[in-house]
């Protein structure tokens, strides 16, 4: 709130004269709105990203016909589905019908509040911030049992019952990895988590208490995708078994305003994956946290998420969608015993005084590890990208002429 208040009266020098009242509302719209702005404006970004991303792993060229290799595609898409009419089905619930996807967008998009982007760059640093996203973000999962409700579909309905089921399935033991951080923090603000791994990559807790802290963020990474209904546990919206799962009915701007919220809660799940885990708006090493004055933590935020986003987009594209039983068993039977297990262990571990701060090679793998993962990752990309060169080379030649005898 201070660093918005000086940046108030560096831009409007007269904001310095204003009434308490309109100076402290201006200072909490400020934040909200450029939440709200960078929030609407990113599934954009996303969408068009999945769509080439998807097309180069099925050996397609993607969208390259609306602007510079279709980077206005998904821009068209918007304007387009913002003109379309919203068709309201025969004996529909109207009232739930459009309150269902801005149900759906206020869980998506309220998390984004507690998010923090560096050391004053927080739009709220709530005590209770880890509390507060796991709270907000179960709104979503009212709202798409509301849409299937509402809809006066069978296959609707299906699919909202698929993801409360779902949701709510997956929530105990992302819930109970959340305890992991907690109990080393000792906080649930979501800034006291980042500040206590600071100091570079080996203070994160992704490498604290190895390979344990390991196994939590694989855990909960998996546990968040089933959350936002991304494959290959997205059953709720199975257009095999269902056309469209619960926004079956759906068109025009409501159909969009759920992808919408598909698309800001992955990148809220990044968000809040990469404080818990993975530093936050803090750089691999410390030297990089800034250039000059301009602080960068912003920047690192947004790369570390970027890199979860684009994990879920490999994901999608790589694996088969899972059956109901088989998402059901994977959350009671594999990730629960598993998350119950890892508290059990870490908090055990946090009571010994000789291992309270991890363990002692902690610090020596962070670098190893990650710098082999990215060599192997960018290795992968370069031998894919020149086979892809190598393939739209081929295609682009002249055919040969057959050899007559």
């Amino acid at each position: 709130m201070d660093a918005t208040h000086a940046y108030l009266v560096w831009l409007l020098p007269a904001a310095a004269r204003w009434p308490s009242w309109l100076v402290v509302a201006l200072i909490a719209a400020l934040p909200a709105l450029a939440c709200f702005t960078f929030m609407s404006l990113g599934p954009l970004i996303y969408v068009y990203a999945e769509r080439k991303i998807s097309a180069f792993m099925q050996d397609r060229i993607g969208p390259n016909r609306v602007g510079p290799i279709g980077l206005l595609q998904t821009l068209a898409d918007t304007i387009k589905l913002l003109f379309k009419e919203a068709i309201f089905p025969k004996k529909v619930d109207r009232k739930l019908f459009v309150i269902a996807p801005i149900l759906v967008n206020v869980g998506a998009f309220m998390p984004f509040l507690v998010i923090p982007w560096g050391g004053r760059l927080q739009p709220a640093d709530l005590n209770v911030g880890v509390f507060y996203v796991v709270a907000i973000a179960s709104l979503s999962t009212v709202g798409l049992i509301m849409a299937g409700w509402a809809s006066n579909n069978k296959y609707s309905l299906f699919g909202g019952m698929r993801s409360a089921a779902q949701i709510v399935s997956y929530e105990i033991p992302a819930m109970m990895i959340l305890l992991v951080p907690v109990m080393i923090v000792g906080s649930l603000s979501l800034h006291d988590i980042t500040v206590a791994q600071h100091g570079g990559l080996q203070n994160w807790f992704l490498f604290r208490y190895f390979p344990i802290v390991p196994v939590a963020f694989v855990t909960f990474f998996v546990a968040g995708l089933a959350e936002v209904n991304r494959a290959p546990f997205d059953i709720p919206e199975a257009e095999s078994e269902l056309v469209g799962g619960f926004h079956t009915e759906y068109s025009g701007f409501f159909f969009a305003m759920f992808f919408m919220a598909e698309y800001t809660e992955m990148f809220v799940l990044s968000a809040t994956t990469t404080v818990l885990f993975l530093g936050g708006y803090l750089a691999p090493h410390p030297a990089l946290q800034q250039i000059g004055a301009v602080p960068l933590g912003w920047f690192w935020l947004w790369f570390k998420a970027w890199g979860l986003v684009f994990v879920m987009m490999w994901l999608r594209w790589t694996l088969p969608r899972s059956r109901v039983d088989q998402l059901m068993h994977i959350a009671w039977k594999v990730l629960l015993p598993i998350a119950l297990v890892l508290v059990v262990v870490v908090g055990g571990l946090i009571l010994v005084p000789a291992t309270a701060n991890g363990f002692p090679w902690d610090r020596w793998v962070g670098w190893p590890l990650t710098l082999g993962t990215v060599g192997f990752l960018l290795y992968v990309m370069f031998k894919a990208l020149a086979w892809s060169r190598r393939r739209t080379q081929g295609l682009r030649a002249p055919p040969r002429q057959a050899v007559t005898p």
